[in-house]
């Protein structure tokens, strides 16, 4: 038995709108809520979240009894830390902090089996391979792993087009706080300069024929998805209930 389907990357290479919630609280009663609720998507935050593998694979089991596909963000782009996530079973992985055509062409390489890449092979001891019952999972493996790199910095933005170009990158997600940050506006998020930087972004990842993709409030959906997103992230579980319990409390929910 080969490598399952990854139906999320097939959708992304559609250019379908995709969308999706952070999962930051580690929690597998919000991820299983999460997973039911109608994403296209849930990304288990491995850096700002916890990066717990035992967590992180039982969320992965929990998103595999629900129609949402699973992404996992590893907290750096480093190959043994790819592995793992791969290992654990995830087909899709953000990595973080990719600032150059290089980092990126290490981090698709990271996510293949030779000769095309570098990931180490775990046999029959991988949840990704079913423990040995998909016998042939490493003849399609690397058909099946989808790659989102993201760019947050200015120097990023620089190599945006050449990042955009790397064969294996599936998608380019524009992280906002830590580019509006490298810019100069950490406490002005809301910038008029770094949206037009951002939608230069987005419009250079499409002309390279990927998908681009960003988190962003819902009352801003519309505005990305006109630019060209396809890969929207609509805000995470810790904020959503964050917010939620403070209307409450103040009796204004």
């Amino acid at each position: 038995m080969p490598a399952p389907k990854n139906k999320l990357k097939s959708a992304m290479a559609e250019k379908r709108m995709l969308r999706g919630l952070w999962l930051a609280l580690g929690s597998e009663t919000v991820t299983d809520i999460a997973g039911r609720a109608g994403f296209d998507w849930c990304l288990i935050d491995g850096e700002h979240g916890a990066w717990d593998p035992t967590l992180i694979r039982r969320q992965l089991m929990v998103l595999a009894g629900t129609d949402t596909a699973p992404v996992v963000r590893v907290p750096v782009g480093e190959a043994w830390v790819l592995k793992q996530a791969l290992d654990l079973g995830a087909q899709t992985v953000m990595v973080p902090m990719i600032n150059s055509a290089d980092e990126a062409r290490a981090a698709v390489a990271a996510c293949r089996y030779p000769p095309q890449g570098i990931r180490g092979n775990g046999g029959a001891t991988m949840r990704a391979g079913g423990y040995g019952s998909f016998a042939d999972y490493a003849a399609n493996a690397n058909d099946e792993i989808c790659v989102i790199v993201q760019a947050e910095s200015m120097a990023a933005m620089q190599d945006l087009a050449n990042i955009a170009a790397v064969d294996g990158v599936d998608c380019v997600f524009i992280g906002p706080a830590d580019l509006g940050g490298d810019m100069g506006f950490r406490d002005n998020l809301a910038a008029p300069e770094l949206w037009a930087e951002i939608t230069r972004g987005i419009r250079t990842i499409t002309e390279a024929g990927k998908v681009a993709g960003i988190i962003v409030p819902p009352a801003m959906a519309g505005r990305m998805g006109d630019a060209g997103v396809t890969f929207l992230g609509l805000g995470a579980d810790s904020n959503i209930l964050g917010e939620n319990l403070r209307a409450l409390a103040r009796g204004t929910s």
